[in-house]
């Protein structure tokens, strides 16, 4: 069977993480405590995760939980896109320099005071070395997306998609990364726009 397949996906709202192979039950406590907490239960092993910003911290936990147990040593660095888009860019974090400002500006905020910061930051972590962009939007543009991705997986190198919506602003966010891929693997959906509406407001 041919097509683009969405294999993977990550939900993160109201402090209550749901993925294509788990879920965990809604927390109280602060976003950045919760985030702290989740990293120490599914990564451990990248202490920089630490030193990022909430958007940054937001994207690469989520992309933890799309990519799970998948062995995606099957692509070259080259052949993994990734495709971010949210509303507030990276103004939760512009706020948080400017406050700074007023007794010494931080340089460890200053270096996430663009958007797309993030799509490094998962970049690094996986090394992956494809296609990115990070697009401004209103809201989360599904018919925008999937035509878009799916354009990438059609017409160009890459082979795997990392994509979705990663948005904060104070203790508010909104986070739904997923996977595109041509593997056909087990559970997957089609990538369509229907599949990921149903999935997102679930």
């Amino acid at each position: 069977m041919e097509g683009n397949f969405l294999t993977g996906f990550c939900r993160i709202h109201e402090r209550k993480i749901v993925t294509h192979a788990q879920s965990f039950p809604a927390s109280t406590e602060p976003l950045s405590e919760f985030l702290d907490g989740m990293y120490s239960k599914v990564m451990r092993d990248y202490p920089k995760f630490y030193k990022m910003d909430t958007l940054s911290k937001l994207g690469v936990l989520a992309t933890e939980f799309v990519v799970g147990e998948k062995d995606l040593t099957m692509y070259a660095p080259e052949e993994v896109a990734v495709v971010l888009a949210n509303k507030h860019a990276s103004l939760d974090t512009d706020l948080a320099f400017q406050k700074s400002i007023d007794k010494m500006a931080s340089p460890a905020l200053f270096v996430y005071t663009l958007p797309n910061i993030v799509t490094g930051e998962i970049c690094i972590r996986n090394g992956w070395k494809g296609e990115n962009a990070f697009f401004i939007q209103e809201t989360f543009d599904l018919e925008f997306h999937t035509h878009y991705v799916n354009s990438l997986l059609e017409t160009g190198n890459t082979k795997a998609c990392l994509a979705g919506w990663v948005d904060v602003i104070g203790e508010d966010h909104d986070v739904f990364l997923y996977l595109v891929e041509k593997v056909n693997r087990k559970g997957s959906v089609e990538h369509s726009k229907e599949n990921l509406f149903n999935l997102y407001t679930q």
